[in-house]
């Protein structure tokens, strides 16, 4: 299944609300951790999967990226890209993930920002980012932890009185779709274990380079209390790789 529900105008309005969405890179509790496994980007071809708003994009031309294509499947999104890029060196191209299909060895860095739990194979895409990464690329992603999408209802255990008593994690071994709430229209995330990752990533020819879990940085803990909650199970995962 190909979802797009950025397109949806209540949806998208929402989005547009996020602190991520108005803040940007700075305001992603994940930022710190991804950038800190980000190889030079001096002189490379970069591509981005699920560009959304282009804030990776930009951030790779301001560490003076040749090149920059960012893919995204909605319109909405890649509208709102748009309108804040103002660099012939980046393009964005309307797509599903999924669908991409791009020269051998045509980019040194591959990144992609918590878009993977949306498709359904992540091997498929293993196989097309290592074939249009040239040797020695880069590979870099988050998605949502596999903790994070074990279960449907994807949100904390509470007592009576409205206190997060504590994250449950139920049906870790059963991979597939969840049907969720998010934001105001329920979406299709699909779930897979972290050894389910790593291996498809192994099997499509890469070797692993950092696996984190993230917490968010020490300056959001100060900034907001209610992000302690986050370094009680991790929310997302970053895996960086490098074609051999």
């Amino acid at each position: 299944m190909k979802q797009n529900k950025y397109d949806d105008s209540n949806f998208f309005s929402a989005y547009e609300q996020m602190p991520r969405s108005i803040g940007g890179l700075a305001a992603a509790g994940e930022w710190h951790v991804f950038r800190s496994l980000l190889p030079e980007l001096r002189n490379k071809n970069v591509l981005d999967l699920g560009c959304g708003f282009g804030w990776h994009c930009r951030y790779a031309r301001e560490q003076q990226a040749s090149s920059v294509v960012g893919v995204d499947i909605s319109a909405k999104m890649l509208q709102k890209a748009r309108q804040q890029t103002d660099d012939p060196a980046i393009s964005y191209l309307q797509m599903p993930i999924e669908d991409i299909h791009f020269s051998q060895q045509q980019f040194d860095v591959v990144i992609s920002s918590l878009a993977f739990h949306y498709i359904e194979s992540f091997e498929a895409i293993s196989r097309k980012v290592h074939h249009c990464l040239r040797q020695g690329g880069t590979f870099i992603f988050s998605v949502e932890h596999p903790i994070f999408t074990s279960r449907h209802e994807q949100d904390w255990h509470y007592d009576d009185q409205g206190n997060r008593l504590h994250w449950p994690v139920d049906h870790y071994q059963s991979e597939g779709m969840r049907e969720t709430a998010f934001l105001t229209a329920d979406v299709m995330k699909y779930h897979r274990t972290i050894s389910t990752y790593i291996n498809d990533l192994i099997g499509a020819g890469f070797a692993l380079r950092a696996v984190k879990e993230t917490m968010p940085s020490d300056e959001m803990l100060k900034s907001d209390p209610l992000m302690n909650d986050e370094n009680r199970r991790p929310m997302f995962l970053i895996i960086a790789a490098e074609k051999e």
